[in-house]
């Protein structure tokens, strides 16, 4: 993110990095699944217990059988057992490569994350910028035709022209101050998107440059290759979802053939617990391994690997289509950037243009020569171009934006910097 070079913007991408919910998320996310990994690698070990019971008895002396002494016995019991399956047909292994594949994946969906907060809050910021140029340039607008005003009342009560000019002029007035309620609407709302995105209550938001004195210098290769794309978040994390399906299958498959489990106990068992740890209290019971073959489930197991293989081409077909999504979306960023450009430059010299245009007619109208009605035609056409052009201008870096997440996070390569083109994005 160090593309952007405002340096308020990257001081708030490292607050979001902190501090936003959904990096949060999905860093717990990826515990979750790394755990998952212990867990089914576990499956390939013995699995070990330890166990202990101590009994007490005293039988009564008035117990419903006569004669019968009173006796007492305190008992004990020490074992250990040992469970242990055979992974001989490798579904355990399998799971685990699943897993451990589905953790992969995690950690890609985590890079995403981080990815699309970044994307997102310097589109929200470049934004939140675009909207304060055009409250400026709707408060500069309202302060001039506030003034144009006053001076055609002026002519109007020295009788040096007709009601219409004034009523024409305070129709511009009026225009130009309803867009400042609703612009400050919009930035308030932005400023509310951001805070939520660093992870804090909707609040003000302290500004950089602004939009005018923000300069983008980007180096792009003039000949990206797909292998930037092999950067991208969501084609890993589809790769790493194909690699979990493709283990699924054997792990599957291999519930068709016999489950190989040894189980063993020992330890000691006496009726006397002083003599607990003797040798003629000690027990043993292994047992050789037993083997389990299924013979009839109603066709369970078979569909589930005809499940698992359906799970992969889906898997597989989603890893096709989000390659292909990313030469699309690569390829809009490029002309966004081209274009974008050329858009912002044409607007410039109109509202030059235009701007000389509206000096010019208000000249005349002083003068005499034309009517005002030429004058509310420019100043009109001279706000909105303004607008227009503050909009451009805040397009050409949502178009870097865009290009800065279609390849993954940037388009820095190995190449020489001599060989590469330079964008200029600046005033």
């Amino acid at each position: 993110f160090e593309v952007f070079k405002d340096e308020k913007l990257q001081e708030l991408i490292k607050i979001a990095l902190r501090e936003n919910y959904d990096v949060m998320i999905a860093a717990q996310r990826v515990l979750q699944a790394r755990e998952q990994v212990v867990i089914q690698r576990s499956f390939l070990f013995p699995s070990v217990n330890l166990g202990g019971q101590m009994e007490s008895i005293r039988t009564s002396e008035r117990g419903f059988t006569p004669g019968v002494p009173r006796m007492e016995r305190l008992s004990g019991l020490v074992f250990g057992d040992l469970s242990w399956e055979i992974d001989f047909f490798g579904r355990i292994r399998r799971a685990t490569e699943a897993a451990r594949a589905e953790f992969f994946a995690s950690e890609e969906n985590r890079k995403f994350v981080i990815q699309t907060l970044v994307t997102d809050l310097a589109r929200a910021y470049i934004e939140l910028r675009a909207l304060d140029q055009q409250l400026e340039i709707s408060n500069r607008t309202v302060k001039v035709r506030e003034d144009s005003l006053k001076l055609v009342k002026a002519r109007f009560d020295y009788g040096w022209d007709s009601l219409t000019p004034v009523l024409m002029t305070e129709n511009l007035v009026y225009g130009a101050r309803a867009v400042v309620p609703d612009l400050k609407r919009a930035i308030e709302q932005k400023e509310n998107q951001i805070s939520v995105l660093l992870g804090g209550n909707p609040g003000p938001i302290t500004r950089g440059k602004s939009l005018l004195e923000q300069d983008l210098t980007v180096t792009i290769p003039p000949g990206l290759t797909s292998n930037l794309l092999e950067r991208r978040p969501d084609i890993r994390f589809a790769e790493q979802t194909l690699v979990a399906a493709n283990a699924r299958i054997g792990q599957a498959k291999a519930l068709l053939f016999p489950n190989i489990r040894i189980t063993g106990a020992s330890g000691w068992e006496s009726a006397a617990l002083k003599s607990l740890f003797t040798g003629p209290a000690s027990f043993w019971d292994i047992v050789s391994p037993g083997i389990t073959q299924p013979i009839f489930q109603a066709g369970r197991l078979r569909a589930g690997v005809r499940a698992a293989e359906a799970l992969k081409q889906e898997a597989l077909l989603t890893y096709k289509k989000s390659i292909q999504q990313a030469f699309q979306e690569v390829s809009d960023s490029l002309v966004g950037v081209r274009m974008l450009k050329e858009v912002r430059l044409e607007s410039g010299k109109q509202v030059k243009a235009l701007s000389q245009q509206t000096d010019l007619a208000y000249q005349r109208y002083y003068g005499g020569v034309t009517p005002y009605l030429e004058v509310l035609d420019s100043d009109r056409q001279l706000f909105e171009s303004e607008l227009r052009l503050t909009q451009d201008r805040a397009n050409e870096f949502l178009a870097v934006i865009a290009l800065y997440r279609a390849l993954g996070g940037g388009w820095q390569t190995q190449d020489d910097p001599g060989t590469s083109q330079r964008l200029n994005i600046s005033k």
